[in-house]
């Protein structure tokens, strides 16, 4: 949702995500595990203060983590949303290498190459899908609000939004800093439910995955997003048997491992070849039975007046 926000619906190519990602899932877990399990974790080289003393309940923990993630995607924002197009996104894709390197190295946080072990195990069902409904309302609520519509002006055509009178630079920002709020949250969410993280987790195959739900789903289509991310995850299961050694009558097939991945990455050429616009485009789910946009000046209000 937040990767939509930002590329779907204000039209910013961003390669961030695992970087976002990477700072709520560190944060959090720091906050949430106990100070006897850091001191005997950080052996090489000590946790820095306040990280080693502190244990707070998993709900602060992540709102903190996302707050400190928003911060980063401030300091970001400001210089890298500038660029446009493949630039920016090439920027943040940067962005999320420096912090991967970053953690990586910087073993007093994040314990280098070791990563955080035993990590507790809070994230179960009714944080996952809590946090899921809490950010497609407010996401939802956004775009339909008159920020909402500056940022789909934005879009459709920077240099007509800001002849209209918005603020280019305020609108992209917010937007930044919201969907890096949220990416923070998944992240400690992440961590939370496996336990365990260490730089390879973030590398940009966790960017593309989230590309793959948000294109497949639709540029701009909160339905599509939710739709094609729960479609994403049911395949990665059902997909699992492909990579283990299989016969086909007296025909032997080996176990590739990634498989599943090359099945996606097809997956991913075939939308883009005959589906452009995704399963569900800029559409969006309505009560009535039928969809209903929620792009280009068709909004809810619609309705009501009729």
């Amino acid at each position: 949702m937040s990767l939509n926000l930002i590329y779907g619906f204000t039209g910013m190519f961003s390669l961030g995500h695992a970087g976002f990602m990477a700072v709520g899932a560190y944060v959090a877990a720091l906050l949430t595990m106990p100070a006897a399990q850091k001191e005997m974790m950080f052996l090489m080289t000590p946790l820095i203060w306040p990280f080693n003393s502190v244990q707070w309940p998993f709900l602060p923990s992540l709102l903190i983590a996302g707050l400190v993630t928003a911060f980063f995607g401030l300091l970001i924002g400001l210089p890298v949303l500038r660029l446009r197009g493949d630039y920016l996104g090439i920027a943040t894709l940067g962005f999320a290498e420096i912090i991967r390197v970053v953690a990586n190295n910087l073993q007093g946080i994040t314990n280098g190459a070791l990563g955080l072990k035993g990590i507790p195990a809070y994230a179960n069902l009714w944080w996952t899908w809590g946090w899921a409904i809490l950010t497609i309302f407010v996401i939802r609520r956004l775009i339909t609000s008159s920020y909402g519509r500056a940022l789909m002006a934005i879009r459709e055509n920077e240099i007509a939004a800001e002849s209209m009178g918005v603020r280019l630079a305020y609108h992209k920002v917010l937007s930044f800093v919201t969907g890096a709020f949220f990416t923070g949250i998944g992240g400690g969410l992440l961590g939370s439910l496996v336990t365990t993280i260490d730089p390879k987790t973030f590398n940009f195959l966790l960017t593309f995955n989230i590309m793959l739900i948000v294109v497949v789903g639709g540029l701009g289509s909160i339905t599509g997003t939710v739709v094609a991310s729960i479609l994403y995850t049911v395949l990665l299961e059902l997909l699992r048997p492909i990579e283990a050694p299989f016969s086909i009558g007296p025909l032997q097939v080996p176990g590739i491992p990634g498989m599943r991945m090359v099945v996606f990455s097809l997956l991913l050429m075939f939308m883009i070849i005959f589906y452009q616009q995704g399963l569900f485009g800029r559409r969006e789910f309505s009560w009535e039975g039928l969809p209903g946009r929620l792009g280009r000046g068709r909004f809810r209000q619609e309705g009501r007046a009729r």
